[in-house]
């Protein structure tokens, strides 16, 4: 019988509602929960795919020790004792916990629990470090609390909207289409883009600043100055609820306008305009994301934008407030629980003597950690000079994320016992691990997650747990009765640690704490179950409602007021001779963190299939860098090699990498092991996006394109980047010298018994060479070798694995690289959500649609999440002005 099990999305911290319906034969298939507050039935592109990444292949089903299979007894009984004995021997600050916005609240509430309640250290930390502490640092400054004031809805309410460090359109697509729609049914409102790159985000916008990487301080310093010498301070407001407002004026009464300017690299018309929009435009909303957060002053950023909204009076209040977009699925409900080295659980304080004798007696734990743990950067540079000396990793993938990610991978390596659990066997961070033991993934998990407007969600199982693969929870529950804790750690399942959760929050509370979920402190499992999404606070007896925070004041400082802090603009330039250009690291629309997940999908392959640095054409001309070549990019730190995206998107003097690929999947593309382990001194957040580098191209003799069924196999080549595609796999290629023997190099390569002879060609003159392996009427593999980036059609070519081969033309014209009359190359992905290549869309306009919405309707592109709608816009846009002329 079919089922529907109502779920939450696992990728970024919008928190969609998704419907998984299951059919009696175990087929799945995907789309958004219309009741859903959070998205009203939209999903992005990673979403819809979700069917597509479920599959058990790669994964771990069993425990492992050293490589071999062991019991779950067996494996959890030795990093008991190894936990155990390096306590006795060194301390409990020799061990540590590195956990993920990946694992469910109740799994991060267990790791918290036992490492600051029981082994009594803070040294637990999240990868949510990488993404949003600077947020937490600039609210508890701010607020007394890492509290954020606003909703979704406010998105939506507000004539005035900041994006600032936020691709929007890209990393959280579902809250981009909200804007374009509110937009679109109220003209009148207003989006201001700022970003270095004109990215997707800027086609909605009404104003695009790009300013230079690490001005916002002195952007958002400038525009207090400006609030104030244009009368437009809230007196009451600021009299009443806050403090500290002479001396954050007095800092930015030392920065001019001319000083603006010059830190921001903006035209004065442009700046003057921003600060005449803010300064007029009662309801404004400031999201911000991580081109601010992951910044060496990524704190003063918030700060300095959070002090404009407190200026103003405009913070709690429909349409009106500092917003953080988060990063991650469950990064606020790590923070929930205390998951980062310097919180305590419930939003308490670990420097706080009270909150700390509150959480042990409300554990009743033998012991709690009384000073902050060690941040990820430095927790793993612990790790390197000896002090850690044990680390259970969860759910997250160390090498490829970290900055300074070699040295990350040095200190793995010889770390004396590293435990890892994951979802899948091969990555960049299980190959070190000695004890590797299986967790269980979406679909399959059972547990809560907590999106960036603080609504906690469900994530429902409706798959069986694959082997012997167990909930995280469960794994550090073990670990705690293993230890000796079992009292404390006897969970019946999930919801018993729910209620465990929400009892600590309510606990000696009285409204002292913004983080209340009491009424659910006594929640029963057939209750759990059917719990709907709610937005916290949810104190004891009271009816859900949505929430804001802060419009009468209420602050969490003692005095209940909040705090403006005095910023002022820092340094930001890194570049030098050496290393002239700066490097901003990101993410891309259809991919996901490290890939382990997404990388599954062919579909969501088919847009971006390779690792590309984004390069401004006048830069790339003068290093002699053209369209496809390889460019090499080099720091202090390390050094990588990826494509050249020759694009004027890009501004000159910067380079645009994504951070997703690994050597799982590409050969030296790990693009954090370029970036240095530069952290904000509050947050200790790494500054990923303002790095000198060096580039150059990178010389090869030939480049190689290859598809083929079967998973290639170690492709020795000096550059190689691997993409699941449509009936198999697309693999690019370049080599630094010739191979002697083509053919045998690709039998090797693509598992292509002896017995089958290839169909080649090769042009002696061109050094062009184009060999395919044929099994019957099948296409085994396919490989094209020139001189130059190859230019055969990818996604025809890939398109040839599904398609009959009893027809020799078919077969000549696969070897020539090109379709035969009458089988249209689509072109390049555009749209991932339906496949729409961009040889349909430039079809489709020179046959009369010529808007985004005739694309749409004629092709379906960019109606499901819209994140391609910027860039079916330039084609359009590309195609009537070249008819024009």
């Amino acid at each position: 019988m079919e089922k529907e099990v109502r779920t939450t999305c696992p990728y970024c911290g919008v928190g969609c509602g998704v419907i998984a319906t299951v059919t009696e034969e175990g087929a799945v298939s995907i789309k958004g929960d219309p009741e859903h507050p959070s998205n009203h039935g939209r999903l992005c592109s990673k979403g819809s795919a979700l069917a597509e990444t479920i599959d058990l292949d790669g994964r771990i089903l069993h425990p492992e020790i050293g490589g071999r299979r062991a019991s779950w007894d067996e494996a959890l009984d030795l990093v008991a004792e190894r936990f155990a004995d390096t306590i006795a021997e060194h301390g409990p600050d020799s061990v540590a916990f590195y956990v993920s916005g990946q694992l469910l609240t109740e799994d991060y509430y267990v790791a918290n629990k036992l490492m600051k309640g029981f082994i009594g250290s803070a040294n637990i930390d999240t990868n949510s470090r990488l993404c949003m502490s600077s947020s937490v640092a600039g609210h508890r400054r701010a607020f007394g609390s890492d509290t954020v004031p606003g909703t979704y809805g406010d998105l939506e309410l507000a004539d005035l909207v900041i994006l600032t460090g936020s691709n929007l359109a890209w990393c959280h697509p579902v809250l981009y289409q909200r804007i374009a729609a509110a937009k679109a049914a109220r003209p009148g409102m207003k989006v201001v883009v700022i970003d270095p790159r004109r990215t997707a985000t800027v086609d909605i916008a009404d104003l695009h600043l790009a300013i230079l990487p690490d001005a916002d301080v002195a952007l958002f310093v400038g525009l207090f100055a400006h609030l104030a010498s244009q009368n437009a301070i809230d007196q009451n407001y600021v009299a009443a609820h806050t403090t500290g407002f002479a001396d954050a004026f007095a800092a930015s009464s030392d920065v001019s306008f001319a000083d603006v300017l010059a830190q921001t690299g903006l035209p004065a018309t442009q700046l003057r305009e921003f600060y005449r929009l803010f300064t007029t435009t009662e309801k404004v909303v400031t999201c911000y994301s991580q081109g601010v957060n992951q910044s060496s002053c990524g704190t003063d950023k918030v700060n300095a934008i959070i002090n404009c909204h407190l200026a103003t009076g405009r913070i709690g209040r429909p349409g009106m407030g500092p917003f953080s977009l988060t990063g991650q699925p469950n990064a606020m409900g790590g923070r929930e629980v205390g998951g980062l080295a310097n919180m305590l659980a419930a939003h308490m304080a670990i420097e706080n003597a009270a909150d700390r004798d509150r959480v042990q007696r409300f554990w009743r734990s033998p012991a709690i950690a009384r000073k902050p743990g060690l941040k990820a950067v430095d927790l793993f540079q612990a790790v390197a000079d000896g002090r850690v000396k044990a680390v259970w990793i969860m759910a997250t993938n160390p090498v490829v994320s970290m900055p300074d990610a070699d040295a990350v991978e040095a200190a793995i390596k010889a770390c004396p016992f590293i435990v890892v659990s994951d979802m899948q066997k091969e990555t960049d961070t299980t190959r070190h691990a000695d004890v590797l033991l299986p967790s269980l993934g979406w679909g399959e998990k059972d547990g809560t997650v907590t999106n960036s407007e603080r609504r906690i969600s469900r994530q429902r199982m409706f798959l069986d747990a694959p082997g012997e693969a167990r909930a995280d929870w469960w794994q550090l529950a073990e670990l705690g009765r293993r230890m000796g804790f079992a009292d404390a750690f006897s969970y019946d399942g999930s919801a018993d640690i729910f209620s465990e959760h929400a009892a600590l929050s309510a606990f000696e509370n009285a409204g002292s704490r913004d983080f209340d979920i009491g009424d659910y402190s006594e929640i029963t499992r057939e209750a759990y179950d059917r719990l709907a999404p709610f937005q916290w606070p949810q104190p004891a007896g009271q009816a859900s409602m949505e929430r804001r925070f802060f419009a009468d004041g209420g602050f969490y400082h003692a005095d209940g007021k909040a705090r403006f802090v005095a910023v002022e603009p820092a340094e930001t330039g890194r570049t030098n001779v050496d290393y002239p250009f700066t490097l901003n690291t990101g993410r891309i629309r259809d991919q996901w963190h490290t890939m382990t997940r997404t990388g599954k999908s062919a579909r969501l392959s088919s847009h971006i299939a390779e690792p590309f640095a984004e390069i401004n054409p006048r830069d790339a001309l003068e290093m002699g860098i053209g369209a496809a070549d390889l460019v090499e990019i080099e720091s202090a730190q390390g050094k990588a090699v990826v494509r050249a995206l020759v694009i004027g998107r890009q501004a000159r003097g910067g380079i645009f990498a994504p951070m997703h690929w690994n050597d799982q999947i590409a050969a030296r593309a790990r693009i954090n092991a370029v970036v240095p382990a530069i952290t904000d001194r509050f947050s200790g957040q790494p500054a990923s996006k303002n790095v000198a580098v060096s580039a150059r191209k990178f010389k090869v003799e030939q480049y190689g394109f290859a598809v083929s069924l079967a998973k290639p196999v170690n492709p020795d080549a000096a550059y190689w980047a691997l993409a699941k595609a449509e009936g198999g796999w697309r693999l690019e290629l370049a080599f630094a010298a010739p191979v002697g023997d083509w053919a045998d190099w690709c039998r090797r390569i693509f598992a292509i018994p002896d017995r089958v002879e290839p169909l080649g060609y090769a042009d002696a003159q061109t050094g062009d060479i184009r060999l395919a392996f044929f099994d019957g009427s099948r296409l085994l593999a396919a490989f094209f070798l020139a001189r130059e980036p190859v230019a055969v059609a990818r996604n025809w070519a890939i398109a040839q694995l599904g398609t009959d081969h009893a027809d020799l033309r078919r077969r000549f014209a696969l070897v020539a690289g090109r379709p035969g009359a009458g089988k249209p190359d689509p072109g390049a992905t555009v749209c991932a959500c339906f496949g729409v290549g961009v040889n349909q869309i430039v079809a489709a306009v020179g046959g009369g649609c010529h808007s985004v919405e005739a694309i749409g309707k004629a092709l379906n592109a960019g109606t499901n999440c819209g994140s391609c709608r910027a860039e079916i816009r330039g084609i359009v846009d590309g195609c009537l002005a070249d008819a024009a002329e």
